[in-house]
């Protein structure tokens, strides 16, 4: 089991991830572009880091940003959500490489 996972993704997936991972005791790092810094996902995890501007491709799409948001604040495994990276072959291969699951 994770002691910490980051939540690669906003909204509601995120608020839902979120509050599943405190039912387990796990602590959760969400991520946050300039747009969403205010959200209730920011707000619903233990943690925040911001990593990009407001559109997704200069924030949730960067997966190298969020990567190293992971490592930075401990985290052992990243949960996509659904849509912008939770299909991604390179962010699944990065995320291994880096020791996330």
């Amino acid at each position: 089991m994770f002691d910490k996972i980051l939540i690669a993704n906003r909204g509601e997936i995120a608020c839902r991830v979120a509050a599943t991972a405190r039912r387990m005791a796990i602590k959760t790092v969400a991520v946050y572009s300039d747009a969403d810094a205010q959200s209730q996902h920011v707000a619903a995890c233990d943690e925040a880091v911001h990593i990009g501007g407001s559109a997704p491709k200069d924030s949730y799409l960067r997966w190298a940003r969020i990567i190293e948001a992971a490592k930075a604040t401990g985290a052992q495994a990243v949960h996509p959500g659904y849509g912008f990276l939770s299909e991604n072959e390179e962010f699944a291969q990065a995320c291994a490489d880096a020791g996330l699951v």
